[in-house]
């Protein structure tokens, strides 16, 4: 049987409740595709760092890179800060140390949950948010200039960082394409006022000329802000910079029912780290009633990311199996997540899934 590695950090607040329940599908999804998945956990997190002094042990982040993919949990506290005043959030530092440059955050509709909208084409919602994960104005963390009355963080657009951003997302609207979905691109950016965004949407268009396959659109992210509200079915893949990137990527997951509907993977060259894109909702921890979808969603992305690498169509298939059970779960309405107006805990949704596998 083939083995794979993969690094597990499950982090803080519901991080760890939602780990288990995708470590529990993955296992026996794994049986069924013949393949093994060799799971082991490291520490890292904001409660690591109140216990320990370190956010993201040196040996935790060797591991991240010795590993055939990484599953990541949920990690930062609000209470729990560094000197700068800003929360201590590791993942930003895995991103960087492994240039995980892609933030792939896809949402869709599942059928047998309600849809927040009130359109029927809302039901029909299908995109991917692909966001710049190591430059724009996140470039400025830990690197901001400190006055006594101002404090200026410089935001950073290169030719080499939106290049390949960019090249990502038409790569993906062109496999997106063969799978009968529309291929097209959007850039999202703000190239009316900013000059790094004027950059940004040239380099955007250059790259577009050597993909004439692919529909391309350019959008000001004020206006993309709206449009996601008011017609989000009409969009298929957009591409923004890092921070407006984190910020409609939890837009898109309200369309769908919130954060816990939403994976994403943090993708590079070498590296992929797959997570839920909430947070760790340390409100309701240790109550298992988070809804484990995100988590659960983000190891089949792990899986479809793996079978590329490894040549496996195997993985993929695992992949496919994942999704087929998460929405056989909800079609039959045999769990209902608490923010759909239901009461299925994590246990019941975890359950609903493995009996369907």
């Amino acid at each position: 049987m083939k083995q794979l590695s993969i690094a597990v950090l499950p982090g803080d607040g519901i991080g760890p409740e939602v780990m288990e329940s995708a470590l529990q599908i993955l296992e026996a999804v794994g049986q069924r595709i013949d393949r093994q998945f060799v799971t082991q956990h490291h520490p890292a997190g904001a409660q690591n760092y109140v216990d320990t002094g370190e956010a993201l042990p040196e040996s935790t982040l060797a591991a991240c890179r010795a590993a055939d993919a990484i599953l990541f949990g949920a990690m930062g506290l609000p209470h729990v800060r560094g000197a700068d005043g800003t929360e201590v959030i590791p993942q930003l530092d895995i991103r960087f140390a492994l240039d995980l440059y892609a933030g792939v955050r896809p949402v869709r509709t599942w059928p047998g949950l309600p849809v927040p909208l009130s359109d029927p084409r809302a039901t029909a919602i299908d995109l991917v948010l692909v966001r710049e994960n190591t430059e724009g104005l996140f470039y400025a963390r830990g690197r901001g200039v400190v006055e006594a009355d101002a404090v200026f963080d410089t935001q950073k657009i290169s030719r080499a960082g939106t290049t390949r951003i960019v090249d990502f997302a038409l790569k993906l609207a062109e496999d997106r394409a063969r799978l009968g979905k529309p291929g097209k691109v959007t850039n999202v950016d703000k190239a009316n006022v900013f000059a790094s965004m004027a950059f940004w949407r040239q380099i955007f268009e250059e790259r577009a000329r050597l993909h004439p396959g692919v529909k391309t659109e350019n959008a000001y992210v004020d206006a993309m802000a709206l449009n996601l509200v008011l017609k989000p079915w009409q969009y298929d893949v957009l591409v923004t910079e890092n921070m407006f990137g984190d910020i409609l990527s939890d837009l898109i997951a309200s369309l769908v029912g919130g954060m816990g509907m939403a994976p994403s993977g943090d993708i590079g060259d070498h590296h992929g780290l797959f997570q839920p894109a909430h947070g760790t909702a340390p409100d309701i921890a240790g109550q298992g009633i988070a809804n484990p979808t995100a988590m659960i969603l983000s190891a089949a992305m792990m899986l479809d990311w793996l079978a590329i690498r490894q040549q496996d169509a195997a993985l993929a298939v695992g992949a496919r199996v994942i999704e087929t059970a998460v929405q056989s779960a909800f079609v039959s309405q045999a769990v209902r997540p608490r923010e759909f107006g239901g009461n299925s805990g994590t246990a019941d949704i975890t359950r609903a899934v493995l009996e369907r596998l």
